[in-house]
């Protein structure tokens, strides 16, 4: 059985309630939401290619911001959307790991 997506991205958005260290205070969703706006451009989302989602606690919280690519169950971090871009460009269309972003 093959996948609904090619590739399917989580993008820990959480935000602990007690001061904790998080995904969202990197802002997460801002960087969610521009990953899913360029998959868009590049004409890369749909059935059968990418899926940009919001995900709750991934419980990597100590290296996050995280990113975590499937199948491949690959996880990433990132500082800006320069890494993001590299994710995009690297991984979701030529089928490259970047290997200084994984965690």
């Amino acid at each position: 059985m093959s996948s609904h997506f090619k590739y399917h991205v989580f993008f820990c958005t959480n935000q602990r309630e007690d001061g904790a260290a998080c995904c969202a205070d990197h802002d997460a969703q801002a960087m969610r939401d521009y990953a899913k706006a360029r998959i868009k451009e590049l004409g890369l989302s749909g059935p059968g290619q990418c899926r940009i989602n919001s995900a709750g606690c991934m419980d990597r919280c100590a290296e996050g911001p995280v990113i975590a690519v499937y199948p491949e169950a690959v996880w990433y971090t990132y500082v800006d959307q320069a890494d993001i871009d590299e994710i995009i460009d690297e991984h979701l269309v030529k089928g490259r790991v970047v290997e200084r972003l994984k965690i």
